[in-house]
């Protein structure tokens, strides 16, 4: 079984007594008492400019309950606590269960206001395709979704004209696609070559860097957001790091804990706009929401960083 995200915060009372004051005084100063909403870093989606904070909520498999109120409860304090110290973007798709239904019923209101939403297409044929996004409207009870993305690149041709007419009629913000495998890269590829995409998203992770050979680069080239998903490795990096001490060197880019460590080096790469990992409980939103604070690493800390989990 693989640890809980409990069991890995719990490892640092490993740490020594001087490392553990140091990361509690740089928790207690990414506080948002101490750190106003806006000090989160924001980066922009090149096609129209507008600046996302760096960190948002991926719903796949967190957010999979039945919708009903005590269910419900949890994530809705989870997205206010979210949207209360600045974060925007949330993540969703009509493939994730009931997400959809759970966000349906968490944001209507002023709380969608202040929420980009993302969802996806994953019907192959125009017809069915667009009555599947017709649902996500429904399900999410809002007229406007910000961004829809072809979910792993079923039917882009037909998906992309759907999207592309959604656009046109402001029902939607953005289009884009997205992949989660290494074996998707080719395809995406291409497609970024030949389509004008406002966002992608792709896996990307401190122990899964392929992504950085092609596909990020070419999104800086194209113009193209890129959204990241699983950038803890589906717990892969919770468990790599069970009982192991955050490194003293970690403070000198304003780093408490190893969520933030694994988020700061997605981040620090130039062409990532928003990762986007799942976040159930309010303490994960208020940890995670840290690695958008303060410095992040450069080149050569992140080649450390690399170092340090390879050799694990």
């Amino acid at each position: 079984m693989l640890p809980s995200r409990r069991t890995i915060l719990a490892g640092a009372a490993l740490l020594p007594a001087a490392l553990q004051a140091s990361a509690q005084s740089a928790a207690q100063s990414a506080a948002p008492a101490a750190a106003p909403a806006d000090a989160l870093i924001r980066r922009p989606i090149p096609s129209s400019g507008e600046a996302l904070p760096v960190i948002g909520i991926g719903t796949s498999r967190r957010y999979e309950v039945e919708p009903v109120p005590d269910k419900v409860a949890p994530l809705r304090e989870a997205v206010e606590r979210f949207v209360a110290l600045g974060g925007t973007v949330i993540d969703t798709a009509p493939s994730y269960g009931t997400a959809e239904d759970v966000l349906g019923l968490i944001l209507p209101g002023p709380l969608r206001e202040k929420v980009f939403l993302a969802s996806k297409v994953s019907e192959p044929g125009r017809a069915a395709g667009a009555a599947q996004i017709e649902r996500s409207f429904e399900r999410l009870r809002t007229p406007v979704i910000d961004l829809v993305a072809v979910h792993n690149l079923v039917d882009p041709e037909n998906n992309l004209a759907t999207l592309r007419d959604l656009k046109a009629r402001k029902r939607i913000r953005y289009l884009g696609v997205t992949v989660w495998r290494d074996s998707q890269f080719p395809e995406l590829e291409a497609l970024m070559r030949r389509e004008a995409l406002d966002a992608i998203q792709v896996n990307y992770a401190i122990d899964n860097r392929a992504a950085a050979e092609r596909i990020l680069p070419l999104a800086q080239e194209r113009g193209m957001a890129v959204m990241v998903n699983v950038p803890f490795g589906r717990d892969r990096l919770f468990k790599a790091v069970q009982g192991r001490a955050l490194p003293p060197w970690a403070a000198e880019f304003d780093c408490a804990s190893w969520p933030q460590f694994f988020l700061k080096y997605v981040i620090a790469h130039p062409a990532v706009t928003c990762p986007i990992p799942g976040m159930a409980k309010a303490s994960y939103v208020e940890d995670n929401l840290g690695a958008a604070r303060g410095r992040l690493p450069d080149a050569t800390t992140r080649a450390k960083m690399e170092a340090l989990i390879d050799a694990l």
